[in-house]
């Protein structure tokens, strides 16, 4: 059986983006207004639109900033500590979805504009697998992982959540301060460790 485990998941380098609840899709783009597809991305049932919205913060602004579908029961921004930095906000490092306390944020559409208490974090490190996969690299959902990296700016990635779900594809997740402190571009295959 250990000779068959596995060890190394491909790696997806996730960029500043947002999640929209129905009412702030009205009050950015409009009333009755639907988000348009664009593309899919790693996850099943997961996929980028077209629109984009600006980012504003006490300290300023980023803009283009790429919705994501399907729509969620919350609106969730998610950036990097650079992007956070710019803007003047100290969101915590947080699984998707859990956003009670989180970092305030302004967002800015072409229709109108939502102020956010709460709902701007930095995502943790994680990799979505299927039960299957979990079995077959011996871990459990939740559990915490290291991430080995190897080239000219090797090194371990510590702190990576395993997520399992039925519905996931097998994909690692980081933002971009993360890929260029590792000089990663996405599609490596990266090995991890069980402590």
């Amino acid at each position: 059986m250990e000779k068959t485990k596995k060890t190394h998941v491909p790696v997806s380098i996730s960029a500043r983006h947002l999640h929209l609840q129905r009412e702030h899709v009205e009050k950015l783009f409009g009333t009755g207004y639907e988000l348009t597809y664009f593309k899919e991305i790693s996850q099943p049932g997961q996929y980028a639109c077209n629109e984009k919205v600006t980012l504003q913060g006490p300290k300023g602004m980023i803009e283009n900033v790429r919705v994501l579908g399907p729509l969620r029961k919350q609106t969730q921004v998610e950036i990097s500590m650079t992007d956070a930095r710019k803007l003047g906000v100290n969101p915590p490092v947080r699984h998707s979805g859990d956003l009670a306390g989180s970092a305030p944020l302004t967002l800015i559409g072409p229709k109108g504009t939502v102020m956010l208490e709460e709902g701007c974090i930095i995502a943790d490190r994680h990799i979505h697998m299927t039960p299957n996969d979990a079995r077959k690299f011996g871990v459990s959902d939740k559990q915490k992982v290291s991430v080995v990296v190897e080239g000219v700016k090797g090194g371990v990635m510590g702190e990576v959540t395993i997520r399992v779900n039925e519905r996931y594809g097998l994909d690692m997740h980081i933002d971009t301060d993360d890929a260029n402190a590792f000089n990663l571009k996405g599609n490596e295959q990266l090995k991890i460790t069980v402590d």
